[in-house]
């Protein structure tokens, strides 16, 4: 300890009876000191753990310059406070890896001015309820946590810092609930603000979370924290992040500059998000998944994303408002997908969107109301079965082309206004459908509304104006157009005479009126919106033409390519031999045993059922048995209709679609659910018999769905067992195999696997659920690109990566691993 000393005022009762003493070490002025007493310490180093038992001030020298006053003991906790004392003006150190620096525990004390250095478990620890006040403190600690509040501790923190730490910035749990008031948090190398455990909570004013590696605020475990005009940018990993139950509230606050997604939400997490910005972020700005997960924003702006994803994602039956929120500067604004899945879009703008503003996939819906998108490739695209949703008195501008709804989605679109798109205003291909009513589009430089394929959306009191192909432009059956107008814009040549003009008596036929095309005229499919984020060209698929056959050993070699699925290849060989060997037995005059090529594949999602069908109908074509060779993919919602008579029309022009080709009906068993009463999929399954059996030689059918559900499918009407020849079971891919399919990933886009890696891809794998909603092939695919996307975070961070540093992928990439 030096000549250092320490000096102690006994105030006693009155003010004329205090007194002072010095002494020679901490240990004994606290022995002599009683509640009240004052502490004033000598700079120099002491090399003694404290215990603060009593209520008294432990304070530095009161004259500054005269150097520090050092508590630096060989191991143990430096200084431990369980009383009300008053400790200011001194300096931390500890060098104990499973002790805190600085604990408080059971009291309420008030610590200002102490700057904590050490490289110990935790700079300052809180913990068994206490609540102390800390005012201006500075925690430096890289080798373990900074500030840890647990065991239902709480406290104010005001205008603390801390400057580094090896793990979490600030550690909240255990039902601890602590108020940091105007603090910062920088170079931590776990997440900045990490909160965790039922009963934790945090709230945060004024603060400020930056170069952070990790996540800057980390919320899980039915945690919850409240931020107001805080700050999180420069983080490696996400910005925000909130797993399993966790609540948040954001406040005017701004996350920005953050590599991946700037906030991030899973496993019925809530987050409230109020006049708050998002910007320059890699990935999505908002990202929500799960069932139960909710995104609420209001008053918010995200934009200037510098990466290549939707600005906002909400998948796999989570949820999102976003009101009054704008949203620019990004390669899409908001991409939808899965079934449950939901977002209400209320008074938003969507504008400069290099691609679509709106995406609805794979069937989740969105409600869009009094919104405005502007400069997008596409505004809005309803992509597939089951996608849908409203749009209601909302405004889509200089666009190329306005809305496309595609391969049976089916919004409802209602007194909406489509204003200069490059291309049409409303497109509809490929089994589309959509109601259109009190619609308009005006100034299009192609059609206003273009439909084909003989979608049957519905449009009711529309208007074009000023459109340079067209006001309307329908295949000749499909559409129903009830009291729709144009404004004569369209050229001369172009209008149908009324000598030509068919009736418009039929619901089916649209009336003819003035700007109205005819629909023989030749149209290119629209340029706008992009499967991609970059905006790639939509182009609608025609009905396929036949075409040269691939040869069946092509075809073959195909199907011995893909990954596992050893049985499924060798019940197709063989019904491809017996197949041929029928053929040629034909071709010398022999009876040929009558071939039944209907099929059932059963197995979970992914396993590769759609691609085995297509291969299977390509091999049909090579050998002669069907003309095509196509794949017509439907389900559910495309065979039954709303009403009596309308399923038998749609199966009818669903098998219609498919003659020459393959017939695949995806989750068939929804045909005949268990509660069916009057459901119409009855009279799709009893259509389907008879067409199976009046057009065999014509369309191949194959059901596929779970193992369970296809086996009620087939008993539920006599007839459909009959006509199927075999069932084909597609097992779930083995771990090894799933590493197969990242492993040729890898290979397709030039990266590789270091060594150790293809290990623990297979324990990822391996230690995944499989339950109904495993993806199999998808789940590979989506590892690898997870893979990609927290590889790209890493190298970003090297100033001279080398080859090596771009193209191995290391057990660290991994989803769900911790960053080295």
């Amino acid at each position: 300890m030096g000549q250092a000393s320490v000096q102690v005022t006994h105030t006693g009762t009155s003010r004329w009876r205090r007194r002072t003493g010095e002494y020679g070490s901490l240990a004994a002025a606290l022995e002599a000191a009683a509640d009240g007493d004052v502490l004033t310490v000598a700079p120099g180093t002491y090399r003694e753990n404290l215990v603060l038992d009593r209520a008294v001030t432990l304070r530095g020298p009161e004259r500054a310059g005269g150097g520090s006053v050092r508590i630096a003991p060989p191991d143990g906790v430096a200084l431990t406070v369980r009383s009300s004392a008053t400790v200011r003006d001194l300096q931390i150190e500890g060098q104990d890896a499973s002790a805190p620096a600085l604990l408080v525990e059971d009291c309420a004390p008030e610590l200002s001015g102490i700057r904590i250095m050490t490289r110990s478990a935790a700079g300052l620890e809180v913990r068994g309820g206490a609540r102390p006040t800390v005012r201006r403190c500075t925690v430096d600690n890289p080798a373990g946590l900074g500030v840890s509040v647990s065991g239902g501790a709480g406290g104010v923190y005001e205008e603390c810092e801390v400057v580094a730490a090896g793990q979490a910035g600030v550690s909240v749990g255990d039902g601890a609930h602590p108020r940091l008031e105007r603090c910062r948090i920088h170079h931590a190398s776990g997440a900045g603000l990490s909160l965790h455990g039922d009963g934790s909570a945090a709230e945060a004013v004024g603060c400020e979370v930056y170069e952070i590696k990790g996540a800057g605020v980390q919320v899980t475990a039915r945690a919850t924290a409240h931020l107001t005009d805080c700050r999180v940018h420069r983080t490696t990993a996400d910005g925000v992040t909130l797993d399993t139950d966790a609540v948040l509230t954001l406040a005017d606050c701004e996350i920005h500059d953050i590599p991946e997604n700037a906030v991030d939400l899973r496993s019925r997490s809530v987050l409230t998000l109020t006049r708050s910005k998002i910007r320059r972020f890699g990935r999505n700005g908002l990202s929500v998944w799960d069932p139960g997960t909710r995104a609420d924003a209001n008053g918010c702006e995200i934009h200037d994303s510098t990466g290549d994803y939707p600005a906002v994602w909400v998948s796999d039956g989570a949820s999102a408002v976003l009101d009054s929120c704008r949203v620019h500067g990004v390669p899409d604004a908001l991409f939808v997908l899965d079934r449950g899945s939901q977002v209400d879009v209320l008074d938003c703008d969507l504008t400069q969107v290099r691609g679509t503003a709106v995406s609805v996939s794979d069937g989740a819906t969105v409600r869009l109301d009094d919104c405005r998108v502007r400069e997008a490739a596409t505004g809005a695209w309803f992509r597939d079965h089951g996608s849908g949703g409203t749009l209601a008195n909302c405004t889509i501008d200089a666009t190329a082309t306005g809305m496309i709804v595609t391969k049976g989605a089916d919004p409802v679109v209602e007194r909406c206004t489509v204003t200069s798109p490059e291309e049409a205003g409303v497109y509809v291909s490929a089994e589309g459908r959509g109601t259109f009513h009190g619609c308009r589009v005006t100034g299009s430089r192609g059609y206003g509304f273009h439909v084909i394929d003989g979608c049957r959306s519905t449009l009711r009191r529309c208007r074009t104006e000023r459109c340079a192909r067209g006001g309307y432009e329908f295949a000749e059956e499909g559409a129903v157009v009830e009291d729709c107008s144009s404004d004569e814009s369209a050229a001369p040549a172009a209008v149908p005479t009324a000598a030509a003009a068919p009736p418009a008596t039929t619901a089916s036929a649209p009336p003819v009126t003035a700007g109205l095309l005819t629909a023989t005229e030749a149209v290119p499919p629209p340029r706008g919106g992009g499967a991609k984020a970059t905006g790639a060209a939509a182009s609608a698929p025609e009905a396929p033409a036949a075409e040269a056959a691939r040869p069946a050993a092509e075809v073959l070699g195909e199907l011995d390519g893909l990954v596992g699925l050893d049985s499924v290849k060798r019940e197709v060989r063989t019904l491809t031999s017996m197949i041929e060997v029928g053929r040629r037995r034909e071709q010398a005059g022999l009876k040929a045993a009558s071939a039944r090529r209907h099929l059932v594949f059963t197995g979970s999602p992914g396993t590769g059922k759609t691609t085995v069908a297509r291969l299977y109908g390509e091999i049909l074509h090579a050998l002669g048995v069907l003309e095509r060779g196509h794949l017509v993919e439907v389900s559910r919602v495309d065979l039954v209709g709303e009403h009596i008579g309308s399923t038998a029309i749609r199966t009818q022009e669903a098998f219609d679609r498919a003659r020459g080709g393959v017939l695949f009906i995806d989750e068939a068993y929804a045909l005949s659910p268990e509660d069916s009463g009057r459901d119409f999929g009855r009279e799709a399954i009893d259509t389907l018999v008879k067409l199976m059996e009046d057009h065999r030689d014509e369309v191949v059918v194959i059901a596929a769905g779970y193992t369970t559900e296809m086996e009620r499918f087939l008993a539920v009407n006599p007839g459909v067992g009959s006509r199927f020849s075999r069932t084909i079971t597609f097992g779930d891919y083995a771990p090894e195999e799933l590493l197969h399919i990242v492993e040729q990933q890898a290979a397709e886009h030039e990266y590789h696997l270091a060594k150790g890696t293809g290990d623990a891809l297979l324990d990822h794998f391996a230690a995944l659920p499989k339950g109904p909603s495993f993806g199999n092939g998808r789940t590979a695919r989506q590892t690898f690109e997870a893979m990609v996307e927290r590889h790209a975070g890493r190298v970003a961070q090297l100033d001279e990566p080398d080859t090596d540093d771009l193209t191995l992928l290391y057990p660290e990439d991994l989803p769900g691993a911790s960053a080295s």
